[in-house]
């Protein structure tokens, strides 16, 4: 085969037929896989199923703590665990820029096996398309996730209620700030990696403990002020936040300040959110703080009925300020 992506790669012919072979279905293999049919068939579960789509863009495809590949499978998986679904499926597609080399898609295709092996999924179906040069930036991902909603359990962005405590699993804008750090080349010495990992063996965790759970989020585009404003909105209640319990990373509010971003605005790909009743709330914590994704969780705030729809943040030199959602694009490409 060619060292390098080739338009003959997407035609359907023998170069499409080495390149499944060689690299998709040889990293993904699975039974389903392995028919290599025009649609996988699937033994129907009984219950509810959660569904999500999601496409991945990010550049650069490689950075601290991940790729492109990883980052498709624990978005995807996170997505569907936020429903409190237990994820089983992932289909993925790719759309290839002529010239990529040979060896970074087999990267990103071994990561993204690694990734749904840790998270306990099957890669089933798949796609591949190839573009001219300079018609798209490397390699672009398309998922689709498909989990099982166990009985009795009911989780969403409208089920908030006031007096429900406001939990997050750990440090705020890993990713993004990785991310920018990355891609301007910015040489710090902070110590910056991306946060990416798969949510949902956290979330299981978490559903166990606390089985009157009313909202799990995971705060990506847009970060825990977007993500609380979705929520405050939707169920029709008002967030207060203490800034000094949000969990940030050193190195990260550094380059925050640095360039002056907040944190409170940029992507996670491994945390959560959750409004649960404030009785639960020690449960919650310590469920989290049990996992090791959730060593930093932390008590950030709690809903209320006043100002319906508005997310406030009690800073830490005694002010209180209005948190809105994300506007405009400080930093596109970041998924």
């Amino acid at each position: 085969m060619s060292e390098t992506i080739l338009l003959d790669h997407g035609a359907g012919g023998r170069a499409s037929a080495e390149l499944v072979a060689s690299v998709f279905a040889r990293h993904l293999n699975n039974p389903i896989l392995a028919e290599l049919d025009d649609a996988a068939v699937l033994p129907a579960p009984a219950g509810r199923l959660a569904v999500s789509t999601d496409s991945f863009v990010v550049d650069p495809i490689f950075f601290p703590g991940g790729d492109i590949g990883s980052l498709a499978v624990h978005g995807t998986v996170n997505d569907v665990a936020m429903r409190g679904a237990r994820p089983l499926y992932l289909t993925a597609a790719f759309v290839l820029e002529e010239g990529l080399p040979l060896a970074d898609l087999e990267r990103v295709v071994a990561s993204m096996a690694r990734a749904a092996k840790q998270a306990g999924v099957a890669v089933i179906a798949g796609d591949t398309k190839v573009v001219g040069r300079g018609q798209a930036d490397k390699l672009f991902i398309n998922t689709t996730g498909i989990g099982l909603i166990p009985d009795g359990v009911e989780v969403g962005a409208h089920l908030a209620r006031p007096g429900d405590a406001v939990l997050v699993s750990g440090s705020m804008g890993d990713h993004g700030v990785t991310i920018m750090a990355t891609r301007q080349g910015l040489g710090l010495e902070a110590p910056l990696a991306s946060d990416s990992a798969p949510l949902n063996g956290l979330t299981a965790a978490l559903l166990a403990a606390c089985p009157g759970l009313h909202v799990l989020r995971d705060p990506t585009r847009g970060g825990l002020a977007t993500a609380l404003n979705e929520i405050a909105a939707r169920s029709g209640v008002s967030i207060e936040l203490n800034e000094q319990a949000i969990p940030i990373d050193p190195a990260v509010a550094g380059v925050c300040e640095l360039l002056g971003l907040d944190p409170l605005y940029l992507a996670n790909e491994g945390k959560l959110i959750c409004l649960l009743p404030e009785a639960q709330a020690p449960a919650g914590l310590e469920a989290l703080r049990a996992h090791p994704l959730g060593g930093r969780a932390a008590v950030i705030g709690r809903a209320g009925q006043a100002h319906p729809g508005r997310v406030w943040l009690n800073t830490a030199v005694g002010g209180r300020r209005i948190l809105d959602m994300l506007s405009g694009e400080p930093l596109p490409r970041i998924c």
